[in-house]
C-alpha cells in the first residue's frame, strides 16, 4: 500500500520529493538581517535529512519588518546574497529551498525570547513599529505608528524588491507571511484594524493590502515556481478573524495565483486562548483545501508519523509544516519512513547508519 505522505507533490513546474516541509523558525542569530553559518547547517541539516522543502525563518523585506534587531534579511543584495550559498546547498541535497518574506507591523522591536522577548521601546535595538491602527499588540509594546498611503506603498515595494531578490538568489518556493498577528494579519483582523479608510472596515476593504502584496509577489516571483500564503485560520476571539473569512480570502488568493494555503492560527492579540492539542490546526488546513479548492499545508503539533500519514491519506492537506519536530530531529523524514514502511533516500554519505 502507497505511504501517501512520501508521494511526490507538483506545484506549477515544481516537483517534490515527499509532502514533509519544514516550517518558516525564527533563530534570532542574525547580525544586521545577514545569515550566518548557523543558518547554513541549521537549514542544510533538514535538506540533508529528507524534508522536500526548507523554509527559512521569516525574513524581513525592510529593518523596521523585523520582529527582534536579530532577525533574518532580505532588504539589500548583501543579504540576498549570503541567501544565496545556502539555497544552493539545500537544492543541491534533494530539497526546494523557501523562504518566508515578512514584516513584523506593530509586534516588531523586541528582544530575543532567550532574553526574555520583552518589547524593546527604548534604547539600543529599538525602533518605532508600524500597524494599520495605533493599536499596540498589549500594554508592554509600543503604540505604533498608523501607515499612511506612502508607507503602504513602500511597504508593497519592499515585498516584490524582497521576492526579485530571493529569486535571483535561487529559491524554488516564497512564502508571504499573512499570519500570526504580523502586518499583513493586522490588517485582515478587525481586533487590530481600526481604519476608516479603504483598507479598514468592511472585508473587502481588510483584505485589500493583503491581496495586493499577493498579486504583487506573484507579478515578480517566476511563474514556473510557487507561491504560498500562512494564514492565521482563527484569532480565537469572538469578533476577530476567523474560518470562514479565511475561506474566502483563499478563494481571493486562488485567483491572483497563489498556489499553496499554509494554515495556522492565532497571534493577533495577546489573550487568546487556542485549544492546543495534537494536529489541532489540521482541520483548518481541511476546510480551507475543500471549501476555497486550493492546495493547503497543515501546521500544528504534528510530531507522530502515523499522524502525517493520516492527514495527507484523508485529504485534509496536501503537505503537512513541521516546526518543533524537526528541532527535536533534523533526519525526521528518514526515520519517518522507516516507521510507516517506505523508502525514502539516505545521503550516501550516512547509508552505513541506514541499517
Amino acid at each position: 500500500m502507497e505511504v501517501r505522505l512520501f508521494s511526490t507533490l507538483k506545484l506549477r513546474g515544481l516537483e517534490l520529493r515527499n509532502r514533509i516541509f519544514v516550517s518558516p523558525m525564527c533563530q534570532y542569530s542574525c547580525e544586521d538581517g545577514m545569515a550566518t553559518d548557523w543558518h547554513l547547517v541549521h537549514l542544510g541539516s533538514r535538506a540533508i535529512g529528507g524534508a522536500a522543502i526548507v523554509m527559512t525563518e521569516a525574513t524581513a523585506v525592510s529593518p523596521e519588518g523585523r520582529i527582534s534587531p536579530y532577525d533574518l534579511g532580505i532588504w539589500s543584495d548583501r543579504q540576498a546574497q549570503a541567501l544565496g550559498r545556502i539555497a544552493s546547498f539545500i537544492r543541491d541535497h534533494g530539497a526546494a529551498p523557501g523562504i518566508q518574506l515578512a514584516h513584523a507591523g506593530r509586534k516588531a522591536s523586541t528582544d530575543r525570547p532567550w532574553n526574555g522577548g520583552r518589547p524593546l521601546v527604548d534604547g539600543p535595538g529599538a525602533w518605532q513599529p508600524l500597524g494599520p491602527s495605533p493599536v499596540p499588540f498589549a500594554e508592554s509594546y509600543q503604540i505604533p505608528v498608523e501607515m499612511t498611503e506612502s508607507h503602504i506603498e513602500s511597504t508593497l515595494a519592499q515585498f516584490t524588491a524582497a521576492a526579485t531578490r530571493a529569486a535571483r538568489a535561487g529559491f524554488e518556493v516564497v512564502e508571504i507571511h499573512m499570519a500570526h498577528g504580523y502586518l499583513f494579519h493586522e490588517f485582515l483582523s478587525p481586533l487590530s484594524n481600526r481604519r476608516t479608510d479603504r483598507y479598514g472596515g468592511s472585508f473587502e476593504n481588510r483584505i485589500r493590502l493583503p491581496l495586493l502584496a499577493a498579486e504583487a509577489v506573484r507579478k515578480v516571483w517566476p511563474s514556473h515556481l510557487p507561491v504560498f500564503v500562512r494564514v492565521s485560520s482563527t484569532d480565537w476571539v469572538d469578533g476577530g478573524w476567523d474560518l470562514p473569512q479565511t475561506i474566502e480570502f483563499a478563494r481571493r488568493l486562488k485567483g491572483a495565483g497563489i498556489d499553496l494555503i499554509d494554515c495556522s492560527s492565532g497571534g493577533a492579540v495577546a489573550y487568546a486562548k487556542p485549544p492546543e492539542g495534537p494536529g489541532y490546526q489540521a482541520p483548518f488546513a481541511a476546510a480551507v483545501r475543500k471549501e476555497a479548492g486550493i492546495p493547503t499545508g497543515a501546521v500544528g503539533m504534528i510530531t507522530d508519523p502515523s499522524q502525517a500519514e493520516q492527514i495527507i491519506a484523508t485529504g485534509m492537506a496536501d503537505a503537512v509544516i513541521l516546526a518543533r519536530a524537526m528541532l527535536r530531529d533534523p533526519y525526521w523524514p528518514l526515520h519517518a519512513a522507516r516507521t510507516l514502511g517506505t523508502e525514502a533516500p539516505w545521503p550516501q554519505q550516512y547509508l552505513r547508519a541506514k541499517t
